[in-house]
């Protein structure tokens, strides 16, 4: 079964914690597909990955760029297929309470959500109960003082 981490966002938004994993899993040589929740997302992901400045350089590509195959880092809105992540990534990052009808085609998936909002932290449980139902293998970060606290 998949690996699936979920991330309690309680210190800093996405668009600042998400570059600094994104940059974990270059720096591994894989690569990685963004969900996101709505393309109004997508594009502001986009925008924040091209700003970033920890780490510095986040090349990515969505459907307004074209050319998946090529992108280390793919942000979308629509969910892959059978035939799986068009940049052949094996790291899912859900967004958004985005959700993915095939996490068996990624070794990882990373569930973040945001703490301040109730809604995103009652989803975020109906998804790890769902998950662990499922058999997968589950874990729980949040955000500390000195980063990211493992708490289950």
């Amino acid at each position: 079964m998949t690996d699936i981490a979920f991330y309690h966002l309680t210190r800093t938004p996405l668009d600042q914690a998400l570059p600094k994993l994104l940059g974990r899993v270059l720096a591994t040589g894989g690569r990685a597909l963004v969900l996101c929740g709505s393309e109004e997302r997508v594009a502001a992901l986009d925008a924040a990955l091209w700003l970033s400045t920890d780490p510095d350089w986040l090349p990515h590509g969505s459907k307004a760029m074209g050319h998946a195959a090529q992108q280390p880092i793919w942000l979308t809105a629509e969910d892959v297929g059978g035939e799986g992540a068009p940049n052949g990534a094996r790291f899912l990052f859900l967004v958004d309470g985005a959700e993915s009808a095939r996490l068996d085609l990624f070794d990882r998936v990373l569930d973040l959500f945001d703490g301040a909002d109730e809604a995103a932290v009652a989803a975020a449980r109906r998804r790890w109960s769902a998950a662990k139902a499922a058999g997968h293998a589950l874990s729980y970060w949040q955000q500390g003082q000195r980063g990211w606290e493992k708490k289950a």
